[in-house]
């Protein structure tokens, strides 16, 4: 049983719904990615997203992307992300990592290499946003041999279909994107994420984490309602560059006690 995989059982069992932050590694600078990924878990995060800096991340919105140029200026690439889980890894064992980013610096180390060093750094799971379930058995293929597992994205537009191609390759929970667009973008609309999300329930048996779209305490409590994981990126990405690390941590812990509260009274048989 994998950490992520474990993690989710847990949680279930206790009733609760993980919280899921998202940072870019390397940004605002090297040296605060680890120290503030334990802070993050101290304030209440059961997993975390560490994004791998890209030149070109398609899918994400502005405030992402200027995480990823600030990070990239300071010369972070795919093997100082490997390094920063492995330093996490030396005060923390139990909670799952996910590497989030794109195929191309994956591609550039060698899959077989990739994956062998991220086992060995500590990684749990690897999201590549480009790299859909058709094209992935490659990579599967050296992930699952060595414990990590591939998590895939399923968007508003993914039919039950294909949700179950995607859950024949997907392992640890499933990512899904909330809104048409970038991230950071748009209106959440947590009706028809709940609609959606009953829809792939059909196909995938997976925990299903709801991110894009959820910037505050209120967006959070909303999506704890229908989903298994609530992810955050863009507001705590932003909320770092503009008051530094004691600026995200409070909102992630917001973030955290407006979700448990949501999960207290879903326990208590009340409306959350």
């Amino acid at each position: 049983m994998s950490r992520i995989e474990a993690r989710f059982r847990a949680l279930r069992e206790a009733g609760r719904t993980a919280l899921v932050p998202y940072l870019t590694a390397g940004d605002p600078e090297p040296a605060v990615t680890v120290p503030l990924m334990h802070r993050l878990v101290e304030a209440g995060a059961d997993l975390l997203e560490l994004g791998v800096p890209f030149s070109d991340p398609m899918a994400d919105g502005p405030v992402i992307q200027a995480a990823c140029e600030r990070a990239l200026a300071h010369g972070v690439r795919l093997r100082d992300v490997l390094d920063m889980v492995a330093r996490f890894r030396e005060r923390d064992a139990d909670t799952p990592v996910v590497l989030m980013g794109y195929l191309n610096p994956v591609e550039a180390m060698g899959y077989a290499a990739f994956a062998k060093r991220a086992a060995s750094a500590g990684v749990d799971g690897v999201l590549t946003v480009d790299l859909p379930p058709e094209e992935a058995g490659e990579l599967v293929a050296e992930l699952r041999p060595r414990g990590l597992d591939p998590v895939f994205l399923a968007a508003p537009t993914t039919s039950e279909e294909r949700a179950r191609r995607i859950a024949e390759q997907a392992r640890g929970f499933l990512y899904y994107v909330s809104l048409k667009g970038v991230t950071g973008a748009g209106h959440l609309d947590v009706a028809e994420v709940a609609r959606r999300l009953e829809a792939l329930r059909r196909a995938v048996r997976l925990p299903v984490g709801v991110g894009f779209g959820i910037r505050d305490p209120d967006s959070a409590a909303r999506v704890a309602r229908v989903a298994d994981a609530v992810v955050v990126g863009s507001a705590l990405v932003e909320r770092l560059a503009r008051g530094g690390g004691e600026a995200a941590v409070g909102l992630l812990a917001a973030l955290r006690a407006a979700v448990d509260e949501a999960d207290a009274r879903t326990r208590a048989g009340g409306p959350r």
